[in-house]
């Protein structure tokens, strides 16, 4: 271990962690001076002659991300396109391009990777996006690669803007990806409308830009988790996020599943991933946007706590 190698020889990703190794994997890489965001938010922006390009890729692997019993084709590629397309809203920006990568078994049936790419386009077409390219070639399981190109008509909006004294707000549903993916897990198929949340997104793509064009001061794309995710704010911007549980009402699929399975249906809320709501702060005072509902606030300090104090359940998804 060196100070160039904070990780000892026989480390392995279970031991640096998902943003352990994103911290010393972007210390790697040199930027030049067209880029105008690096690695470490939603999205990269970059310098062009004509303006700014926002580019950002996700993976999503089968097994970990999704299962074919779980989900139709279609809806997988709906949900791996959100997924990606959600980053660039997260941004302010609005995506025009997607290029896609599968690998998959040799015996997968055609009309499944067909349904596969007819979703990834559906989910593009919602803003107005077009996929470009891409690439095929085989593996033991199914792994979808999408790169998504956008523009920004005002400056992105970072994970490192918060300020003390904002308000923290969010635009779109909340943990009910998590809730029907809590169903699924027990082999239920109801609630149907949290099933499908989980299935297909439903992220809210207006509501980036228009957070931008009100003066937002920070912003991320909620897909971990929203405890998690909060935190990537607070550490970005060196603030302290209180999240109000107040400021939740819980519908009543949620509360049933909670019931049902003995667990506070706020866990969902607070730790789930996979809606991609909008997470973002504002100066006090902003007229919040349409769809901008008011979740919290944000305080000198560091870290993020719910209703004042210290969350210890679910925060977010782990990847390693």
């Amino acid at each position: 271990m060196t100070p160039q190698e904070p990780f000892a020889a026989d480390a392995t990703l279970a031991d640096a962690g998902e943003f352990g190794l994103i911290s010393v994997l972007t210390g790697r890489f040199t930027q030049d001076s067209h880029v105008y965001v690096g690695p470490g938010d939603d999205a990269a922006v970059l310098r062009t002659p004509k303006g700014h390009v926002v580019v950002s890729t996700d993976l999503l692997v089968e097994g970990r991300h999704f299962r074919r019993e779980w989900a139709q084709a279609r809806d997988i590629g709906r949900k791996a396109a959100a997924a990606n397309l959600s980053d660039v809203n997260a941004m302010g920006g609005t995506a025009h391009s997607l290029t896609v990568g599968l690998a998959a078994p040799a015996d997968l049936p055609v009309r499944w990777a067909l349904d596969l790419a007819d979703g990834i386009a559906e989910e593009a077409a919602l803003v107005g996006a077009t996929i470009v390219g891409g690439d095929l070639t085989t593996a033991d399981e199914v792994v979808i690669a999408i790169t998504v190109m956008g523009t920004c008509e005002v400056s992105p909006v970072l994970r490192s803007g918060a300020q003390p004294g904002d308000v923290l707000a969010l635009a779109g549903r909340q943990g009910w990806a998590a809730a029907g993916l809590a169903v699924l897990g027990r082999g239920f198929r109801s609630p149907r409308v949290l099933v499908e949340a989980y299935q297909r997104p439903q992220p809210p793509y207006t509501a980036g830009l228009a957070a931008a064009r009100a003066g937002a001061t920070a912003m991320i794309d909620v897909s971990d988790g929203l405890v998690a995710d909060a935190g990537h704010v607070a550490a970005g911007s060196g603030v302290a996020v209180d999240i109000e549980r107040a400021a939740f009402e819980l519908a009543e699929p949620m509360r049933a599943v909670g019931s049902a399975l003995g667990v506070d249906p706020m866990q969902f809320v607070l730790g789930g991933g996979d809606d991609h709501a909008i997470l973002a702060t504002f100066p006090a005072g902003t007229d919040l946007p349409e769809g901008f509902t008011r979740i919290g606030t944000v305080a000198a300090g560091e870290g993020v706590t719910v209703d004042g104090a210290a969350y210890d359940g679910p925060a977010g998804w782990a990847h390693f």
